[in-house]
Order: structure tokens, then sequence, then C-alpha cells
């Protein structure tokens, strides 16, 4: 149980109440203390203080300074008025208990209070950082589109300068263009004149020299004209022979490696079955070929071939097929 602290030392204004108690050789950072406007408690084990005040003080403008193994308490009061005493007297423990009880809540609500302000205040400032941040970057988009602006109308009166020189440029050439065309014009139409002045001095010459050597004239132009005249063309004719193919596609549109496997497997297939088969022994090679047959039995080219063979050929064509 903790040792009450009785020997402490008091005195008052009637703004303010000042408290010295004694640590009495205790560690100031063992040293707890809580008060509230009705209550004021310090804990410095295994002594304790405890003071039931007479009158509601300033909790929260009130200070304590600790040093010299003292504690000063500077309580303001609510009322400018004396006390009496400095705690109250004739309090019971329930009424005591209770004191404690109102004191702990109050301070809890204030705490609480303080928090939540805090928090508020916290809020307030991430506002205030938020919309300065906000104003800044606002400043630094306008400024860069004021300057891509700038460039831009910069940019554009460049081009319309070049757009300016160009159309000038092309004007220019055009004129030069012009100038020559009409200097070649010019030598052209001089060039005419001379060719002009030029073939009337011969014809004038011609017709001074007609009577003498018109015959002669005739003779060469004569000769000139059959010269000119091409000999006929001689006649001939071209051959041109296709390559035989047992597949109705062209050459460059079959599979040579296939086609002729499956030609091979034919012929093997043919020679086996002809084997086994002793009616087939007295034909010919191409007598025991189904196509050759088909060909022989095409209306321009009829062949007498007995029934019995035509038989037993359809039949090895069966056997064939059904095979393969």
């Amino acid at each position: 149980m903790p040792l009450q602290v009785s020997d402490y030392s008091w005195q008052q204004t009637k703004t303010a109440v000042f408290l010295s108690l004694p640590l009495k050789g205790v560690c100031v950072r063992d040293t707890d203390v809580f008060c509230t406007e009705n209550y004021l408690k310090v804990n410095f084990p295994p002594f304790l203080f405890e003071a039931f005040l007479y009158a509601p003080i300033d909790d929260e403008s009130s200070k304590a300074k600790i040093g010299n193994d003292t504690i000063v308490f500077t309580l303001y009061k609510k009322e400018a008025a004396m006390w009496e005493t400095l705690s109250v007297t004739g309090v019971d423990k329930e009424m005591m208990q209770r004191i404690r009880e109102k004191s702990i809540l109050q301070a809890q609500e204030r705490a609480k209070e303080a928090t939540e302000a805090k928090a508020a205040a916290k809020r307030e400032d991430q506002k205030y950082a938020l919309s300065v941040m906000m104003k800044i970057e606002e400043e630094e988009r306008k400024k860069i589109e004021d300057m891509k602006e700038n460039e831009r109308i910069k940019a554009t009166k460049a081009l319309e300068a070049w757009k300016e020189y160009q159309r000038k440029a092309e004007e220019q050439k055009k004129i030069q263009r012009e100038e020559k065309l009409c200097q070649k014009e010019k030598q052209i139409k001089e060039g005419r004149k001379k060719i002009k002045y030029k073939s009337l001095t011969r014809n004038l010459a011609s017709r001074n020299l007609a009577p003498k050597g018109r015959n002669s004239e005739n003779i060469f132009t004569e000769k000139l004209k059959e010269d000119s005249i091409p000999a006929p063309r001689s006649v001939g004719s071209i051959k041109i022979n296709f390559t035989p193919r047992v597949f109705p596609t062209a050459l460059r549109e079959s599979q040579v490696a296939e086609e002729e496997e499956w030609l091979h497997k034919q012929a093997e297939a043919r020679r086996a079955m002809n084997t086994d088969i002793a009616e087939l022994c007295d034909l010919k090679e191409e007598e025991k070929n189904p196509e050759w047959l088909k060909d022989k039995g095409k209306p321009e080219r009829c062949l007498k071939i007995p029934v019995t063979v035509i038989h037993l050929v359809v039949g090895l064509s069966s056997v064939m097929r059904g095979q393969i």
C-alpha cells in the first residue's frame, strides 16, 4: 500500500495556488502526475499524494516544475477567490472514488477530443498541402501549355515563312521556264524561217535546172522505189511434239515422284496377278494392260477381243484397285 505524503506546503493568491511537494529521493523518471479541474494526484512509489481540490482549476494552463527533489505546481483558479483549504474536508471514501472516476472520465474525454482535434488538424493540413500541390501542378501545367503554345506559334510562323519562300521560288522558276520557252520558240521560229528560206532557194534552183535533167531524175527515182520494196517471206511449218503422259494434268502441275511410285505399284500388281492366272499366259504384255484395252475399245480404234479376255482383264483391274 503506498504511503500518503503529508509534508507539503502551499500558498495562494486570488488567481493561483502554489504547491510544493518533496520527492523524498525518488527518481524524477518514476514520477507520475495526473491533474484535472477538481483532482490532483502525484504517484512516485512508494509514495502517493492526492488532493481533492477546494474549487475548480484551469488544468490546461496550470504548470508543474520538477527540480531539486521537489515538484512545484502552479494551479490557476477558474474563479478569483481565496480558498479556506487546499483539499476539501469531510469527504468519505465513496465520494473520493466518485471524484476519481469522474476525473478519469474527464481526462479520457479530453484525450479523445485532443486526439480527434489532432486528427482533424492533420486532415486539414493534408488538405491544405494537397491543395497547394494541386495549385503548383496547375501552375506547372499552365506553364508547360504556354510553352507549347509559344512553340506552336513559332513553328507555324516558320512554316508559313517557308511556304512563302517556296511559293516565291516556284514563281521565279515558272518565270524562268517561261523565258526559256519563249527563247526556244524564237529559236524554232528562226530555224523554220531559215529552213523555209533554204527550201525556197532550192525550189528556185530546181525550177531553173528542171528541163535539163528531168529524164535522169525519173530513172533514179524508179530504181530507188524498186530497191525499197522488200521480197516476200519464205513459207515454213513448225512441228510441236508433246511429251506423252499417263496422267491428264500438265507436267508442271504434277508431282513426278508420287506419279512414278503409283505407276510402279500398278505394274508390280499386274505382274503379280498375271503369274497367278493361267488364262493370261498366252496374251501379250500390252493386252494385259486395262488402259491399253480401254483405248482399243474406243469407236475409232475398235478391235475384236475375246469376251473371256475382257472379263479376265476387268476382273484383274478391280482386284488391283482393291489391293491398292
